[in-house]
């Protein structure tokens, strides 16, 4: 029992940014997140679906994560969406006067995007499993679940 309540735990502090953080803040922020998406694509039409996608990827991938269901290509999942907002939306070295040295107003960029991309990594060691040969099974099997809360070998 202990060991199905860390795994539980772990998964829940793994996707706990997404669901209900993120989530909630694109519905009850919806303008300003649209305005944020602007910042990637100058259409707005375009900028609210694609926070509408980013809502449904937080929502649906989470869930998935946490139920079990499907949870490894949910993992895969939100690991590109980590990784692809990082390049989007934390430019760290597009902004004008970046220092990793001495006083800098927008390190802050910088460490958000280091974080998007080990969250990323996170999720995507959750889909691929820590052994070798964990790519090549997800790939030939997307939809199964890991069972993470099994107690036997998968």
């Amino acid at each position: 029992m202990l060991s199905v309540l860390v795994v539980l735990l772990a998964r829940c502090l793994l996707v706990a940014l997404f669901l209900p953080f993120s989530a909630l803040d694109k519905i009850l922020n919806f303008g300003a997140a649209t305005d944020q998406a602007r910042e990637a694509v100058s259409n707005a039409g375009i900028a609210r679906l694609l926070i509408l996608a980013g809502l449904c990827v937080e929502i649906v991938c989470s869930a998935a994560i946490l139920t079990g269901m499907a949870d490894r290509l949910a993992a895969l999942i939100l690991g590109l969406y980590c990784l692809i907002t990082a390049l989007l939306w934390k430019q760290f070295w597009a902004v004008p006067g970046f220092h990793l040295r001495g006083p800098d107003g927008h390190r802050e960029l910088f460490w958000d995007f280091l974080k998007n991309f080990a969250l990323g990594g996170g999720f995507l060691l959750l889909a691929f499993g820590g052994q070798a040969g964990g790519a090549a099974q997800f790939f030939a099997h997307p939809f199964l679940s890991s069972h993470p809360y099994s107690h036997g070998p998968l």
